[in-house]
């Protein structure tokens, strides 16, 4: 009887984390996951680490675990700076002769441009995305390892409040009246299952090196709201549609589309975009 390979996840109770743990019977059935939270041990504690994958001695490491709310990385630049740049260096070092996959985000670019390629320079404007760029600097170091960069990501997270969509929903909820959502800010929504089963994908073929995994179309705020509120009818704030320049606040990266050419040609069943998703999925809790 042959001896399954051990995968981490790291960041297991969040959103993407909990996909890539749930999928896993489907999508890697020959691997034994171990699904990573803070129950197991703190990421914080070095030592703590070093010592389960030495026990553990893990084939592969997915990392998902991260600040990744811009708000959070603003109000402890210190902490984003630790859990974002520092627990990653830590766990690409550990892994150094081994498959490790790490995520970016598509927020490392400023916007200007849209439909950025993987080649495209990029320019993050906040510390958020500052720290994701250093680590995937960090990370691209090794040939073996893997840098995905993605985009909104869609769900069902364990907390509630993980996904855009539950974060949507709940601010409308909040909203009494009406909300406003920009029709000039646009990014490449995707459900969380379509990114875990590419990454899970990609990681048994080994890929390395940098690939975008987003939704196949563009789409604003407002049409994304558009979309979404079809299928809460108990939803009644109303949405409204407005200009991203029209609201004080710092710069905001009004177009981080992804350009995901190069990994649609790695992957068996390609990657969807939202309106195409939901249509095929109407009885998906979105």
């Amino acid at each position: 009887m042959s001896v399954l390979n051990t995968a981490w996840i790291t960041g297991a109770s969040g959103l993407i984390g909990n996909y890539l743990a749930q999928t896993a019977p489907q999508f890697a059935p020959h691997w034994r996951v171990r699904a990573l939270t803070r129950a197991d041990f703190d990421l914080l504690d070095f030592a703590a680490v070093e010592r389960e994958f030495k026990k553990d001695r893990p084939q592969l490491v997915i990392h998902c675990a991260a600040i990744t709310a811009v708000a959070d990385g603003q109000k402890n630049p210190a902490l984003a700076r630790r859990v974002n740049v520092e627990v990653t260096q830590l766990l690409a070092e550990l892994a150094v002769d081994i498959s490790f996959a790490f995520f970016s985000t598509d927020l490392v670019f400023d916007g200007r441009k849209g439909n950025y390629a993987e080649t495209d320079p990029a320019n993050p404007l906040h510390l958020y995305g500052e720290t994701k760029l250093t680590a995937e600097g960090i990370v691209r170091k090794n040939p073996r390892h893997l840098v995905v960069r993605t985009s909104l990501n869609g769900g069902t997270s364990p907390s509630g409040n993980r996904a855009f969509n539950e974060q949507l929903r709940r601010t409308m909820q909040q909203a009494g009246q009406g909300m406003t959502l920009f029709t000039d800010e646009f990014r490449c929504p995707i459900p969380a299952v379509e990114t875990a089963r590419a990454v899970w994908e990609l990681a048994q073929k080994k890929c390395a090196g940098l690939y975008h995994v987003a939704g196949a179309e563009k789409l604003s705020r407002w049409e994304i709201g558009e979309l979404l509120v079809q299928r809460w009818p108990e939803v009644t704030a109303t949405l409204k549609s407005g200009s991203a320049h029209d609201f004080p606040g710092p710069p905001r990266a009004l177009d981080t589309s992804l350009n995901i050419a190069k990994v649609q040609n790695e992957l068996s069943t390609p990657l969807p975009g939202l309106r195409a998703w939901l249509a095929a999925n109407p009885d998906e809790t979105f």
